[in-house]
């Protein structure tokens, strides 16, 4: 591959994992990495960065600029640019859906409603409470408590026959709630469901907020749960977008706001 120094890298250091996605010239991805999250945010960048330049075939040297996003964001000293998370997440949902106007972004740690205009422009947005109930790091927690693996979660919710109504928006009694379910022998699909379903309408209620429009695009953690993805397009009563990857869609936003700075920069050197 000829890359010729000119890899643009987003990195998302965020709650539970970091991702990192590689753009070419052409603003192609071309490699992508992802980590579980650990103490050390700069050695976890830079392991997550190296994945992304090995699965290019590429070098470190390759990489021209790095924009970094996400809560971790700061802690990459070798970072050329800072984005936020809602502008990284807006801007990597509309290059992939053009059409994007409402986009729903549900993490480890945080859900979040964008209303954006043409291009990724953030026109307004809102995110849930501090409480964990209302956001992905709850479902780890639950698959826990149920003894199932996280990656299941969304196969079990499509198989439930009766959701059982998770209705406190406190983590710590939401939990009592799954555990009481337990007690009284309900199964484990409908507990995951009435998990799936809860979320799905904290995340309709934040949508309102910024106006439910089509096209709507899910991201993050919680949008490679099929169940998850069903809850929401039930509750909205429209389908919904999701990327093949939407884990990474905030990493890519920052790849391409860094691609785009990059290249002016190029543009004013040339002049």
């Amino acid at each position: 591959m000829n890359v010729d120094g000119s890899l643009v890298a987003g990195l998302d250091v965020g709650a539970r994992t970091a991702k990192a996605v590689l753009l070419d010239a052409e603003g192609r991805t071309v490699g992508t990495g992802i980590a579980r999250m650990r103490p050390d945010f700069t050695g976890l960048a830079r392991d997550v960065l190296a994945a992304a330049v090995k699965e290019a075939g590429a070098s470190p040297d390759d990489v021209a600029y790095v924009a970094t996003t996400g809560l971790g964001r700061y802690n990459v000293p070798f970072r050329d640019l800072q984005i936020t998370d809602i502008t990284a997440v807006a801007g990597g949902a509309a290059h992939l859906f053009p059409g994007t106007h409402c986009v729903l972004d549900i993490g480890a740690q945080s859900t979040r409603a964008l209303h954006v205009l043409e291009g990724g422009r953030v026109k307004e947005f809102r995110t849930n409470d501090k409480c964990a109930a209302g956001a992905g790091g709850f479902a780890e927690r639950a698959a826990r408590y149920l003894e199932v693996k996280l990656d299941d979660l969304g196969t079990l919710s499509l198989k439930a026959d009766s959701a059982q109504v998770i209705s406190s928006v406190c983590a710590v009694f939401a939990e009592s709630e799954i555990i009481n379910l337990v007690s009284v022998g309900q199964s484990v699909e409908n507990i995951v469901r009435g998990i799936h379903d809860s979320l799905a309408q904290r995340g309709q209620q934040l949508m309102k907020r910024v106006g439910i429009e089509p096209e709507i695009t899910f991201v993050g953690g919680m949008a490679l749960q099929a169940g998850m993805v069903r809850a929401l397009e039930q509750v909205l009563g429209q389908s919904v977008n999701v990327p093949e990857r939407p884990e990474l869609v905030a990493a890519l936003g920052a790849a391409l706001l860094g691609r785009q700075r990059l290249v002016r920069q190029q543009e004013g050197i040339a002049a």
